[in-house]
């Protein structure tokens, strides 16, 4: 019997074995489906990690290794090369491996760190042939960064979320010619900071309000792609015709939390985010199962995955040593222009001096106001110069805001400053 099963070895699983064992639990497994700890880091060699967790820059690699490290000077353990193939609300862990076979561990507590996948061509329906040269961006930063292929050498990128940027930047880099990045929507999914380094930079440009309508190949190769405009309906707009002559499309449309675990275990979903529903302490439906990382929602930078996989890991020490009471709870919704929010619902006798609230908006705002409402009363408001899509934002609600909504559900707005 383990106190805490983490399914998951990537940075959400490390930060919260970590934080687990730090608030006194002694028996904990980290059960990873690759060869070694670190995820998606081990594969993402460009810096920009750590700024906020290290207060210095490092490589994926690196941040990684910080954590490994960390976990290295406890007595956790790490199952590698095994596979998760189910749970259940009574704590049982179904895994498979070559070394060992077919096993059910048993845990008094769970936390989900699957992490998420990308969306695939097959998911976004794009017509046309079905040659070689088509990747997921991820799946292209995998082959040049670890396995040391080249998969390209005329790049299109259809998506502008922070992987297909990077990867513009990275097959620049290797020798490639990146013709362009092209975005359906009229806003970039990625961050800013991410737009100038890996775009702008290297004279790459980026084509809002577009999209692949055409991909066609020669001797079984992608060879020519048709870009068109798109409505405010995201329908082509015919005589907008860009034709391209290139060999690879990489596609950077989207991450979907990797949740079948979760589902099949009869936890309650988010349809908005593709995550569990999660409490102010990162427990879902199920007592004492908890999720963090990208499989609650997706974060743009690891440094908060990894402070909220330190709260849940915190929160599976509680629940096994002190065993806390059910509590009553207000519900947190997305109103005006919020695309969800994370936790859903708040049990305020848990909360202290204050609750964390992760959104992300559904459009671009300049000066803007962040609105805390319960029953049309306003409740609390924040300030922001600029929001975007493509960057989490996030807010501190105080106890006293909390107590005031006591019996209520709580509203996240956004709208323009007056």
């Amino acid at each position: 019997m383990y106190d805490l099963i983490i399914i998951g070895g990537g940075p959400a699983g490390l930060a919260a074995a970590n934080s687990a064992w730090e608030n006194g639990l002694r028996k904990i497994l980290i059960v990873e489906r690759d060869r070694e700890p670190g995820g998606i880091l081990n594969q993402c060699i460009h810096n920009g990690f750590g700024l906020h967790r290290f207060k210095e820059e490092l490589t994926g690699p690196e941040y990684a290794g910080r954590f490994i490290s960390m976990v290295g000077n406890t007595g956790v353990e790490i199952m590698t090369d095994t596979m998760v193939l189910e749970i259940n609300k009574e704590h049982e862990v179904h895994v498979i491996s070559a070394a060992e076979g077919y096993r059910v561990l048993k845990a008094k507590s769970i936390v989900l760190a699957m992490g998420c996948r990308e969306r695939t061509r097959g998911a976004i329906a794009i017509p046309g042939d079905r040659p070689a040269g088509v990747f997921t961006a991820g799946s292209a930063q995998r082959y040049l960064n670890m396995e040391g292929y080249m998969v390209g050498k005329r790049v299109i990128i259809l998506g502008s979320g922070d992987i297909g940027l990077i990867m513009a930047r990275r097959m620049t880099l290797e020798g490639a010619r990146v013709l362009a990045c092209v975005e359906v929507m009229p806003y970039s999914g990625g961050l800013m900071r991410n737009i100038v380094q890996c775009l702008q930079d290297w004279n790459i440009p980026l084509y809002l309000s577009h999209t692949i309508t055409d991909i066609r190949a020669e001797n079984g190769r992608v060879s020519h792609v048709t870009v068109m405009r798109v409505d405010e309906s995201r329908n082509p707009v015919p005589g907008t015709e860009m034709e391209f002559d290139c060999d690879t499309v990489l596609l950077s449309v989207g991450l979907i939390p990797e949740n079948e675990l979760t589902r099949s275990a009869g936890i309650e979903m988010d349809p908005r985010t593709n995550g569990a529903v999660v409490y102010e302490n990162m427990e879902t439906s199920a007592p004492g199962i908890f999720a963090c990382g990208n499989v609650v929602h997706v974060h743009d930078l690891v440094d908060y995955v990894s402070a909220e996989s330190e709260r849940a890991g915190a929160a599976a020490a509680k629940y096994v040593l002190d065993n806390p009471c059910d509590d009553p709870f207000i519900s947190v919704r997305a109103g005006s222009d919020i695309g969800y929010t994370v936790p859903m619902k708040i049990r305020v006798n848990r909360v202290d001096k204050a609750a964390d609230v992760f959104f992300r908006v559904r459009r671009v705002f300049r000066s803007s106001v962040i609105e805390v409402s319960a029953n049309g009363e306003t409740l609390f408001t924040f300030k922001r110069d600029h929001m975007a899509p493509g960057e989490m934002e996030h807010i501190l609600l105080p106890r006293k805001v909390l107590d005031a909504a006591a019996g209520k559900d709580i509203t996240v707005s956004a709208r323009e400053a007056e």
